[in-house]
């Protein structure tokens, strides 16, 4: 079951706040103004962890930004966070689903959410970052017809080790 966020079930965001086994990478190629990708797979497996992030009441009854959660049997087990974008996207700024309930479908129903959300909202369609690190999210994403607009070699610069690059998805709807 899905709801949005409101004061009753605030305190249900960062429940689905799990790490990821880094398992490879994904190569973005650009040419003839079409990205292509390959992915190297690594021979070492790694985990990876976020933070939990705080959530302000500015997601609550408003039409630019939106908290859906995915529940089962009471439990909130999946979270995507929206918001119009100044482009006309609505932009995904966290999707995450609990390492449990990964591969059952939870991803695909909230991204549906977030699809008719942006209807909604009269937008042109979806957009989201993630690393190239995160391999198992950058399948998922293709496999749900989102294409690769962009690429940042700077922007987790300040953060990673590991020269993470950002990946920046769009589905057009």
């Amino acid at each position: 079951m899905i709801q949005q966020m409101d004061n009753a079930n605030k305190h249900d965001y960062n429940r689905s706040n799990e790490g990821f086994t880094v398992i490879g990478r994904l190569i973005p190629q650009y040419e003839n103004d079409c990205w292509s990708y390959t992915e190297e797979l690594y021979d070492k497996p790694y985990p990876k962890e976020y933070e939990d992030e705080n959530i302000d009441d500015s997601y609550i009854n408003n039409t630019h930004k939106a908290v859906f959660f995915y529940y089962s049997d009471h439990h909130c087990v999946g979270q995507i966070r929206l918001r119009v974008s100044w482009n006309g996207y609505a932009f995904i700024e966290d999707l995450g689903i609990c390492q449990s309930w990964r591969q059952k479908g939870i991803g695909s129903l909230l991204l549906d959410q977030a699809i008719e959300w942006a209807r909604q909202n009269k937008l042109i369609g979806l957009a989201l970052e993630t690393q190239d690190v995160n391999l198992s999210a950058c399948r998922f994403y293709a496999r749900k017809g989102f294409v690769i607009g962009g690429i940042d070699t700077m922007l987790y610069s300040k953060f990673s080790t590991a020269h993470e690059k950002a990946i920046f998805w769009y589905y057009m709807l």
